[in-house]
């Protein structure tokens, strides 16, 4: 299993210029908060290697699935020339029917036209732990195909759900990192999903 984004860490560490683009959808948007996950990364990133020339762009849309993605990667991703791309699909696939091969094979396409037009770093990102028992076995079936394709591809793959299982089990009360809906995060959740992606960089 791959665990880092090599070239972008290499180039991070040297001081050079880095543009990530983060596609997914309102997890990676930051539904109803000032400050979402891609906004604590990019500070992380930052205050880790000294380098404001790391910039992360913002390409999350709510409510869109990974077919959706694989539809808008070429302006929204591809055409801006990155350096690493974050990839964050997963539950609105799972509730909205669509089969688990399904969104493998989009999530594998995007996979394959980030690889074929740019010279990027790729990163899988699961989405997060669910309460719901029910809800929670549907979602792991996505991220298990991410954690498929991490392996297929040698790509390295943040386990953001794993990541808050383990502090809910460790005490962090559940509601307190969720909004209304118990699947949104709220700030501390997407600081934690923020902590999730820097365990790979």
């Amino acid at each position: 299993m791959i665990t880092a984004p090599a070239k972008t860490v290499e180039a991070m560490k040297n001081g050079s210029p880095v543009r990530i683009v983060a596609i997914g959808d309102s997890l990676t948007q930051g539904w109803l908060v000032p400050k979402g996950y891609v906004d604590f990364v990019e500070e992380m990133l930052r205050d880790k290697y000294a380098n404001p020339g790391i910039s992360i762009i913002n390409r999350g849309i709510p409510g869109d699935t990974a077919e959706g993605g694989l539809l808008r990667l070429r302006h929204d991703v591809t055409d801006l020339d990155p350096d690493c791309v974050f990839i964050q699909f997963a539950l609105n696939d799972a509730f909205m029917g669509v089969p688990v091969q399904v969104y493998q094979n989009y999530v594998q396409g995007m996979i394959d036209a980030i690889r074929n037009d740019t010279e990027a770093d790729i990163v899988l990102i699961t989405s997060v732990f669910l309460d719901n028992e029910r809800e929670y076995e549907q979602a792991m079936k996505f991220y298990s195909a991410l954690e498929f394709l991490a392996e297929k591809n040698c790509i390295p793959v943040a386990k953001v759900h794993s990541y808050w299982e383990k502090k809910v089990q460790g005490g962090t009360e559940f509601r307190s990192l969720v909004q209304w809906d118990l699947v949104h995060p709220r700030v501390e959740g997407y600081r934690l999903m923020a902590e999730a992606v820097m365990e790979l960089f």
